[in-house]
């Protein structure tokens, strides 16, 4: 591999990607929107996407480089300033830069000056050699660690102890870039249809093995014009599965505690014919505005969509009308750190206990709008077991009319007998929970 060579355009680019990356989620919707105000395209878009995609990945060690460096933290810096020592220091300290886009890398100072004050440039010039310089202690295993996979050192270390020598694999495995998947909407297309479609297009994919309508794009290929007709939607394979699970039949009663952006609730109506009631429950108005565009886009026209805290539903629905409830409670979403990279740096050891509150409550509620003989599906996308196995476990100890039913495939068991974990390193998909439980008549 030769040196890596950047224009000033390129590196504007990067810039401007990384510091939308903060106001904008998911990041590559910023980073689409600053690569096409520089004109970004071809094997220039792929080039810079990597370079995008690791900065994200790196993004709690460069800031823990950045305070080494500045003596702040980087979040109290201006913005702009920010966002160009991320992408300096990427630069670099994780790469071989030749000589001009050393020079590229000087003379951000003067793009810094204009885009926000003159002393802003100022400041970054005069730290920049300090950048170019920088050589790492490592002096730990779990620095090491932390060095070779990106992530806190906490969340390496709660890896090891649920899954010993396997967490290296799974670490690697979180790094890696996962396809595109997509799930087909029976209700307006079917699979054959779509692969029709995409052969036109001359775009390679691949059926899933587990869930039939699943359907992984394996080259760049923006999917758009099948989401806008409806007749597929952006989904994982895992959480694909979790609608199959529950299998809700057509006719019936169904809640969706925290249904937004409407992926799960869309399913369910296709695997009810749309035939039944599904209320959705969310409690953010953008998310809500989306899913009602999803559920109109996909075809669905049972599901009615409600503004409230899905802990409150007994009171809005009343108690024991639901044949099935679907709670994928809200979680660290861990699991899901190979599709949103940023997301690594965000984890905090100390949220899980105020999020294993709200799982507690939400599942509770769960368990009031359940008709007897109904089944509960509790489901997250976290690796955590006091988020999935322990919830669980501390649910069925408080109800003595509760039944767990084993689901058998097609991930493998959880830690708790019964359940089942969909894992990153052996499924190729985004880390899952599921538990089945029932209500006794």
């Amino acid at each position: 591999m030769g040196k890596l060579k950047l224009s000033d355009r390129q590196l504007y680019a990067l810039l401007e990607a990384v510091k939308l990356g903060e106001e904008v989620k998911p990041s590559q919707s910023a980073k689409r929107k600053a690569f096409s105000k520089y004109k970004i395209e071809g094997w220039e878009n792929s080039k810079l996407t990597g370079i995008f995609y690791s900065i994200q990945r790196r993004l709690g060690l460069i800031d823990e480089i950045i305070e080494e460096l500045v003596g702040v933290s980087p979040l109290i810096l201006d913005p702009w300033l920010r966002a160009a020592l991320r992408v300096a220091l990427d630069v670099a300290v994780f790469r071989d830069p030749n000589e001009k886009t050393l020079q590229h890398l000087k003379g951000l100072a003067q793009f810094l000056s204009k885009k926000t004050h003159p002393f802003v440039g100022y400041y970054y010039y005069d730290i920049l050699p300090r950048v170019l310089e920088y050589v790492p202690v490592i002096d730990s295993e779990e620095k090491g660690l932390k060095w070779d996979y990106l992530f806190p050192e906490w969340f390496i270390a709660r890896m090891k102890k649920m899954l010993g020598d396997e967490a290296e694999e799974l670490l690697k495995s979180l790094n890696e870039t996962l396809p595109t998947s997509i799930r087909v909407n029976r209700l307006k297309a079917s699979v054959e249809e779509v692969e029709a479609y995409l052969e036109r297009k001359n775009v390679r994919f691949e059926r899933s093995e587990r869930v039939d309508t699943v359907l992984r794009i394996l080259d760049p290929f923006n999917p758009e014009w099948l989401f806008n007709k409806g007749f597929a939607l952006a989904q994982e394979e895992a959480a694909a599965v979790a609608s199959l699970v529950l299998a809700p039949e057509p006719g019936e009663t169904v809640v969706d505690l925290a249904a937004a952006p409407g992926g799960k609730t869309a399913h369910m109506a296709e695997l009810m014919k749309n035939e039944g009631k599904i209320y959705a429950f969310d409690v953010d108005s953008a998310r809500i505005k989306r899913m009602k565009e999803v559920l109109k886009r996909t075809g669905v026209e049972i599901a009615e969509t409600i503004k409230a805290d899905g802990r409150k539903a007994p009171e809005v629905l009343g108690e024991e009308i639901a044949d099935r409830v679907m709670l994928d409670a809200p979680c660290t979403s861990d699991g899901t750190i190979a599709k949103n990279p940023e997301l690594r740096w965000r984890l905090r050891e100390k949220n899980i206990p105020k999020v294993v509150a709200l799982q507690r409550e939400l599942i509770e509620s769960a368990w009031r709008l359940l008709k007897p003989g109904g089944r509960l599906l509790y489901s997250t996308c976290s690796m955590l077991p006091e988020e999935n196995e322990e919830v669980v476990k501390w649910f069925l100890e408080r109800h003595d009319d509760t039944r767990l039913l084993p689901i058998n495939g097609p991930y493998d068991p959880g830690f708790l007998e019964g359940t089942m974990r969909a894992w990153p390193h052996r499924q190729g998909t985004i880390g899952f929970f599921y538990a089945l439980i029932e209500k006794e008549k």
